[in-house]
């Protein structure tokens, strides 16, 4: 399936890659090292980091919750959970990433102390928990990292062992305006930040994109769009009704 979704016009099915980020790669392990320090820096910065709005987000949606438990998937170097548990007082965080180099850093840490966050190795396509276990889990700004085929099951796995799965990942620009950020960027991709970026918003999926994905995950799962015309795409996934999982026919066109 067209990132872009299955009606893609010509120009966003050409406005996609299967070219890996720097943050996909076992083999830059100093490039990759530099991305996710430059990501972790913008996301702590006090007006523009992402982490705090992103928590806020998150919160909002355990608000009845008196002590929510949240999983985080895909936490990088664990900037998320870390303000998440500053932002509330009684909520129980379990910080997990694919990479287990990253979950080594974070569980010699101040995360790997700290009362309310267990941390751990976790695939967000397999998730190793029970149906339910958490009240929220948030997947930030890494859908745009997997296939079609993976990210459907973060869909399936996130709403069965959360009640509510939050997705944030970055916006699949129209195509218009696509070609316009690529030939501004371009130049400039040998920095890696920028070269990752660039990956980003080629891998992005359309919200149209992101309904099928959900839909193939299972048809249970539906999705409410929580972002305006500007920032990240914000979505939140449950499941309309509790039935009993299948194996899913097919493949993602």
């Amino acid at each position: 399936m067209p990132r872009g979704g299955p009606d893609a016009s010509w120009l966003s099915r050409r406005l996609q890659t299967d070219r890996l980020e720097y943050l996909d790669r076992d083999d830059v392990s100093e490039l990759k090292h530099r991305v996710v320090q430059a990501i972790d820096r913008g996301g702590r910065r006090p007006r523009f980091g992402t982490y705090e709005k992103y928590a806020r987000m998150a919160l909002q949606e355990v608000s009845e919750c008196p002590t929510p438990k949240i999983l985080e998937l895909g936490c990088g170097l664990g900037g998320l959970s870390r303000k998440l548990l500053e932002l509330s007082p009684t909520a129980r965080v379990t910080v997990t990433d694919i990479d287990s180099s990253f979950v080594s850093d974070i569980a010699t840490g101040d995360l790997g102390s700290h009362p309310r966050a267990t941390v751990r190795t976790m695939d967000a396509t397999a998730i190793d928990a029970p149906d339910g276990c958490f009240d929220l889990a948030v997947f930030a700004l890494s859908l745009h990292h997997l296939g079609p085929e993976s990210a459907a099951r973060v869909f399936d796995e996130g709403t069965r062992a959360a009640r509510k799965l939050l997705i944030i990942d970055v916006r699949r620009p129209a195509p218009p305006l696509h070609l316009v950020m690529l030939s501004a960027a371009l130049p400039f991709t040998r920095i890696p930040v920028i070269h990752d970026a660039v990956i980003s918003g080629l891998r992005a999926y359309s919200p149209s994109a992101l309904r099928i994905l959900a839909r193939h995950g299972d048809p249970a799962v539906t999705l409410e769009f929580r972002s305006g015309r500007m920032g990240p795409t914000v979505v939140l996934a449950r499941r309309s009704q509790q039935i009993s999982r299948s194996p899913r026919g097919g493949q993602m066109g």
